[in-house]
């Protein structure tokens, strides 16, 4: 409170409540506060969320070995997806004015090429024991995960090599689930 100086005419004196009142925020400024750190922390938690934001086909085909990583596939946290966007773009009209592609964007072939890929796995035994994603993207195929043998990757090339409309197959494979998988995984609790 505001108390007149008697020696000093013209000047105030402030009391100690008054001053300690002052210096304490009030309840409407510790509230926006409050908001503000939640909305930064919100913020943060989002830009490190993955989502699949050009919806690439992926899918798992095979579950034998439950403990095998989950592979990242298409998923891109938010600043991944703005980088990567001009070179989508590109990349994907580049095969059309060419003249190698029906489609005026690569991209339109990917949901034709992720149903084949599922009518051959639906049609092809000897997969069961291991652990399969396939990832489509701009013609091209992605089969990451676990397998149980050797003998599993000659049977993939066999199985995936005649795919219409695909221009190469990948294949990032691990023997087992012990070690490093040779893909980027994904994180559980980051997808969104």
């Amino acid at each position: 409170m505001l108390r007149p100086n008697f020696c000093m005419p013209g000047r105030y004196e402030i009391d100690a409540q008054s001053v300690a009142r002052a210096r304490r925020p009030s309840i409407s400024r510790r509230l926006a506060l409050t908001c503000a750190a939640l909305l930064i922390a919100t913020a943060q938690a989002r830009a490190d969320m993955v989502e699949n934001w050009f919806n690439d086909p992926f899918f798992q085909v095979s579950n034998g070995l439950p403990q095998c990583p989950v592979p990242r596939g298409p998923f891109r946290t938010e600043a991944e997806k703005i980088a990567e966007s001009h070179g989508r773009v590109e990349r994907g009209t580049s095969c059309w004015l060419a003249g190698k592609c029906e489609h005026a964007n690569a991209y339109a072939f990917d949901a034709d090429i992720a149903r084949h890929v599922r009518e051959r796995f639906a049609g092809a035994p000897g997969f069961a024991k291991d652990s399969l994603w396939v990832m489509v993207n701009r013609r091209m195929v992605w089969v990451q995960g676990c397998t149980s043998g050797a003998a599993s990757r000659g049977r993939l090339e066999t199985l995936l090599s005649s795919l219409p409309d695909v221009d190469q197959v990948f294949f990032d494979l691990m023997q087992g689930t012990a070690g490093t998988p040779p893909y980027r995984t994904l994180a559980p609790d980051r997808q969104r």
